[in-house]
């Protein structure tokens, strides 16, 4: 499933980049950042509150998702790569993840892994230099 971003939930503006291009780098804005307004896109709310999580610092209080992207020497191929994360964001935050089962363990297990610390103890206590009387 690949979400379609709205035109009425995005705002671009263009911004100097560093890396490639050049004394083009110097000379034109090729470098996209992308703002989305969460609120806009009418997610559902467990698609909203994972999409806080992929998000972290990208996200801002007021809701906004601000993806910057510079790696290409044009507008276009940045403009083209904001979006595409943006929508990777989104598509991954639609995911649901499992839910998670609490389990305890076995009287046997808990026996099990206290003789092998004490066994792990003995080896290690033999190891030291025998006490003489």
């Amino acid at each position: 499933m690949s979400y379609i971003l709205p035109d009425h939930a995005m705002e671009e503006s263009f911004l100097a980049a560093t890396g490639p291009g050049g004394q083009n780098v110097n000379k034109v804005a090729t470098a996209c950042q992308l703002r989305v307004d969460i609120f806009a896109l009418g997610l559902a709310p467990y698609a909203f509150r994972r999409l806080k999580e992929l998000a972290g610092s990208k996200m801002t209080i007021n809701g906004e998702l601000i993806v910057t992207a510079r790696s290409h020497r044009s507008r276009e191929a940045n403009r083209e790569e904001a979006r595409r994360r943006v929508i990777m964001l989104i598509d991954a935050a639609h995911i649901r993840q499992a839910r998670r089962v609490k389990t305890r363990p076995s009287r046997a297990a808990k026996k099990k892994r206290v003789d092998t610390k004490k066994g792990r103890g003995a080896v290690k206590k033999n190891r030291s230099k025998p006490v003489l009387d």
